[in-house]
């Protein structure tokens, strides 16, 4: 008996999805990069490019990686998020004034070894919150990161430096770029949290090293 095309293609997509989470996981490969690697992997290098229908989209990769995670780093992969979101919170209380929200693995509970903190500012100028920053004493390094609205709108800079050890993106938003941005993904997940967010991610989880050995 033959097998439906529909279900090879699910099986496919499935797999590139599991192959793209492991890159992820492992070598911290942003999702774009994992997601073409994976194709050439599962489908060879003579089919990925004509094949693109049977590319996952993010949210079955992630839902692959939080799998991974739970099989081969649920030893180590909560202490990590518990820290990094620890930080992201403590950072977030010191630039209030800039309406702070996390985003990216962090946020999602999918953060690992390789991954950095992420947080959106909004504020009347950029310039303004550079020269916060260059106060603190803090070396940033400037960049470009896209709007989160969509490739019709500019992108913004984005200042980037190492605090306390780990790597952290601050994405300078306008502040009327504020207005709708706490709306959940389309998976019913909140694509940022404010300060009271993450402060209740942490009150709902526990310290790993606070948890109780049988």
């Amino acid at each position: 008996m033959m097998q439906n095309p529909y279900d090879e293609g699910q099986q496919l997509r499935a797999e590139i999805a599991a192959t793209a989470a492991r890159l992820i996981a492992q070598d911290g490969a942003d999702y774009a990069t994992a997601k073409r690697k994976a194709a050439r992997l599962v489908l060879g290098e003579a089919q990925h490019q004509s094949r693109q229908s049977l590319l996952p989209d993010n949210n079955q990769i992630e839902e692959e990686l939080r799998l991974y995670q739970s099989l081969f780093q649920g030893d180590t992969q909560p202490a990590r998020l518990f820290r990094l979101r620890s930080l992201a919170l403590q950072l977030m209380e010191e630039l209030e004034r800039y309406h702070p929200c996390l985003t990216g693995a962090v946020l999602n509970g999918t953060a690992g070894p390789h991954d950095d903190i992420h947080l959106q500012l909004f504020a009347d100028s950029a310039k303004e919150v550079q020269i916060f920053l260059l106060n603190k004493g803090w070396h940033i390094e400037i960049s470009e990161t896209p709007h989160f609205k969509g490739p019709r709108y500019d992108p913004v800079e984005t200042a980037s430096f190492l605090w306390r050890q780990e790597g952290v993106h601050l994405a300078l938003y306008e502040l009327d770029d504020l207005r709708g941005a706490m709306k959940p993904r389309s998976d019913g997940r909140p694509l940022r949290a404010d300060l009271g967010g993450v402060r209740a991610l942490l009150l709902a989880s526990t310290h790993p090293s606070q948890e109780e050995k049988p």
